[in-house]
């Protein structure tokens, strides 16, 4: 009879992860595995696999996140024996302390012999560029919108786009991701362990900010995270990334409301009876909806008039609560755009500057100029940093004075504008805010200030 204890009891085990352990074990204990040095190499050796009938290895879940936390808490000489099926992942780590092996046989041979396992491979790996890259120079109107993207991606900000259907929000949210500058390794890092705790990591995209796009029917524990075992969400698996919510009203509410929380403070806690975790949650959220349920309100140049009563109008907005929205630094109106601007000819002579990779630099260099002067992007800053780092000039801070005493501004409202002005200086390699930074930044918050027209849509009805 063959008895095994996992200690604590208390503490729920799962998966096969450790068959690779008791495995060994049981061959140490019963006699069948002996070497002059066996104690040494055992206590230089931590096991971590699941086992097949036929002894063969298998993957685990979550491999990335195991290394990731064994070489940063590693003793010395110490090494990580992982299935070979997961050499790929954990290669990415960079450190010499770890093992694969293939079967059961492979480990005793080298508790026996000190046959040598494998070690992590060499991966030349960088951001691969897709030959069909989604380019910006596909966008033919929209300028306001665009500039708002840009601005967004520089500062790391929450944006909403409101406008009637067909006429680009989800285009535009799908090349925001192509300006985010690459991941370092350490944010690389992070992000795998994420992945690989949800069942695998996106080896050929490694090193690029993430771009997720829930479906709206997704259910608030798939949106943050929860489950049992607790497994990670979208907001993470979009950490140091985009996150893009498409038709913002269908989302069910208390999967919406479960954002405000990791928008303010870029984590994820998540409590259970007998688990509480935390995930990282550092996300742009970028969403998209339209004016009304026919999604013409107030839309001119509109196919048709829209046909939503006032109540019709306010019921679909009142979808997203007022905190919620309070959590965009950004909200702007698309319109409909010009026969012009879709006509063949309007692509022919596109700006060279405005293509994703010259707008991708002029993000990069802003982002430089943050992390120089501040160690984090402008979305980040807490109020003292940001009154540090936000000098506005006498005027601009007149006109932030006068803005918010009109539109009742909260003081989440009052530091989201001056996050915004403050990348707007950065994108114009200026220190301090002049007031035209100031007056684009509440430009485009003005679509949540100012009250809907009633009487347009009475007119066209």
């Amino acid at each position: 009879r063959i008895t095994v204890n996992l200690a604590p009891a208390d503490l729920p085990k799962d998966s096969g992860r450790f068959d690779l352990a008791i495995a060994v074990a049981i061959l140490v204990a019963s006699g069948q595995l002996r070497s002059p040095d066996l104690a040494v190499a055992l206590r230089d050796l931590i096991f971590v696999g699941e086992l097949s009938l036929t002894g063969q290895l298998l993957p685990i879940r979550g491999a990335f996140a195991m290394a990731a936390g064994f070489v940063r808490h590693q003793q010395s000489g110490q090494c990580l024996v992982l299935p070979l099926e997961n050499q790929a992942e954990a290669s990415l780590i960079g450190s010499d302390h770890l093992r694969f092996a293939a079967s059961l046989r492979q480990v005793a041979l080298h508790l026996k012999s000190r046959e040598p396992l494998m070690t992590p491979q060499v991966l030349p790996v960088r951001p691969l560029e897709s030959e069909s890259q989604e380019d910006w120079s596909e966008i033919r109107g929209q300028g306001f919108a665009k500039r708002a993207a840009l601005i967004a991606a520089a500062g790391h900000h929450n944006l909403l786009m409101l406008g009637p259907p067909g006429i680009g929000k989800s285009m535009i949210a799908s090349r925001i991701a192509g300006l985010l500058p690459p991941l370092t390794h350490q944010q690389a890092c992070t992000l795998a362990a994420i992945q690989s705790l949800s069942g695998g990591i996106d080896l050929a995209g490694w090193q690029k900010a993430p771009y997720r796009a829930p479906h709206h029917s997704i259910s608030s524990r798939a949106m943050i995270g929860g489950g049992q075992p607790v497994r990670p969400g979208e907001v993470s698996l979009a950490h140091h990334g985009l996150l893009f919510l498409d038709e913002l009203p269908e989302f069910p509410r208390d999967a919406l409301e479960s954002l405000r929380e990791p928008l303010e403070r870029a984590e994820v806690s998540i409590a259970r009876v007998r688990d509480r975790v935390s995930f990282p949650a550092d996300v742009m959220l970028i969403a998209a909806m339209n004016p009304c349920p026919c999604g013409y309100f107030g839309v001119r140049r509109a196919r048709r008039p829209c046909r939503c009563s006032p109540d019709r109008v306010l019921r679909y907005r009142s979808r997203i609560s007022g905190p919620l929205m309070d959590r965009f630094d950004m909200v702007i109106q698309l319109e409909a755009p010009m026969a012009a601007d879709l006509s063949e000819s309007a692509g022919l002579d596109s700006d060279p500057d405005q293509t994703t990779e010259s707008l991708a630099r002029w993000v990069g260099q802003a982002r430089e100029k943050q992390l120089a002067r501040q160690s984090c992007a402008n979305a980040r800053l807490g109020p003292t940093p940001l009154l540090q780092h936000a000098s506005l000039e006498p005027a601009a801070e007149q006109l932030m004075l006068r803005a918010a005493g009109r539109w009742g501004w909260s003081a989440r409202a009052w530091h989201r504008v001056l996050r915004v002005a403050r990348t707007i200086a950065d994108l114009d390699a200026t220190s301090r805010i002049e007031p035209a930074h100031v007056a684009e930044a509440i430009e485009l918050r003005r679509a949540i200030d100012i009250e809907p027209d009633w009487s347009a849509s009475e007119s066209a009805r």
